[in-house]
């Protein structure tokens, strides 16, 4: 079986990285002779990376010839359909699965989150696109409610965050490892994002009063140089020290160093699934409707958002602290949830093997 995954692959961004390493995962569990092509942006570390073809995503007769040949069209996981950093996003990726359905190849939406989708010539493009494909699976009940809302028709499924299926017992990190600690650390991620409000002095203040409380402050740049850029800038508003850890750490590295954190402070939404699959503690800080889906799902507390004003450092320090003192309790319960969550997104390959085979 030839399969074709569409994705924001080949970015850098290591939420979606971990998405191709984890849907790749999966696929190869329940079929090892799968043959994958990955659409990227960067095809030659995307194919030494996972041990996979690869080809650019832009060169369109090259994909189109390549879905010719296969058997389907994975697209997803991540947040592909959405306007909200720009009008082109939406056409490109129901683009990909246009060419699909125009070789008579099946498409499976894979885990995907949807939105915000703010315009109409928007909405209608994803309407047209997705009433045509073989299945859509979405990662959260917001998303589907989006869809019905703007006329999708096809049934529709929740599923899990493909990143959950991942086994992370045998990541390490050598970085941590010539790191010495005198105790226990508090990982941080953290972005920028346009807002009024000061949430970047709110967050540095929590974490001045925790590194005063004893807790050792890492920073996780989650998205290499942009995120690393912002750590750095927040590392800078406290006084007292803390520790960045490197921008192009592998996702396996970053994954380990949260799972030996004993809270996370995240923005970025695959720092909080990340801690998830490692049972670590988090609380979550949106920016964006995802994250606040998913600190529900893992029943972990959303401190705030960063463009509303109705939160400070102290609160964040506060929680932060009741969080560390009912570590274990929190620990137990995650990893209850985590377990069935696993098992659900390692089943949504299998519902896309099944399309892909006629099933």
């Amino acid at each position: 079986m030839h399969i074709v995954l569409s994705g924001y692959f080949g970015f850098d961004n290591v939420g979606d990285e971990a998405i191709l390493l984890s849907m790749i995962t999966s696929l190869r569990k329940l079929q090892p002779d799968v043959e994958l092509t990955v659409l990227s942006n960067n095809p030659a570390h995307t194919s030494s990376t996972y041990g996979v073809n690869a080809i650019n995503r832009w060169k369109l007769k090259e994909i189109s010839s390549i879905l010719k040949r296969a058997d389907g069209l994975i697209s997803g996981g991540g947040s592909l359909l959405q306007d909200q950093t720009g009008m082109k996003t939406i056409p490109y990726y129901c683009a990909i699965m246009y060419l699909a359905k125009f070789h008579k190849k099946p498409v499976f939406v894979y885990a995907q989150g949807m939105g915000p989708i703010n315009h109409s010539i928007s909405q209608m493009i994803t309407r047209k696109t997705l009433n045509k494909v073989g299945q859509i699976t979405l990662r959260d009940e917001a998303s589907r409610q989006l869809l019905v809302d703007i006329g999708v028709k096809k049934p529709m499924s929740i599923v899990p965050d493909p990143v959950i299926g991942l086994n992370p017992t045998d990541f390490r990190s050598s970085w941590l490892d010539y790191q010495a600690f005198e105790a226990g650390f508090v990982a941080v991620s953290v972005r920028d994002w346009p807002s009024e409000v000061d949430f970047k002095q709110k967050i540095a203040d929590s974490l001045s009063r925790l590194a005063q409380a004893g807790h050792q402050i890492v920073f996780i740049p989650m998205h290499d140089e942009h995120d690393e850029k912002a750590s750095f800038q927040m590392a800078q508003m406290i006084p007292e020290k803390t520790l960045v850890a490197p921008g192009n750490l592998t996702i396996e590295e970053k994954i380990a160093i949260i799972g030996k954190a004993d809270l996370l402070i995240g923005m970025r939404l695959h720092s909080l699934i990340f801690a998830a699959i490692q049972t670590t503690p988090f609380i979550a800080i949106s920016y964006d409707p995802k994250i606040d889906a998913f600190a529900a799902i893992a029943n972990q507390p959303n401190i705030g958002h960063v463009e509303r004003d109705d939160w400070d450092g102290k609160q964040l320090f506060e929680q932060a602290q009741t969080m560390l003192q009912a570590r274990e309790s929190i620990e137990a319960a995650l990893r209850d949830q985590i377990t069935v969550l696993h098992e659900q997104a390692q089943h949504t390959a299998q519902l896309a093997l099944d399309l892909f085979s006629g099933k």
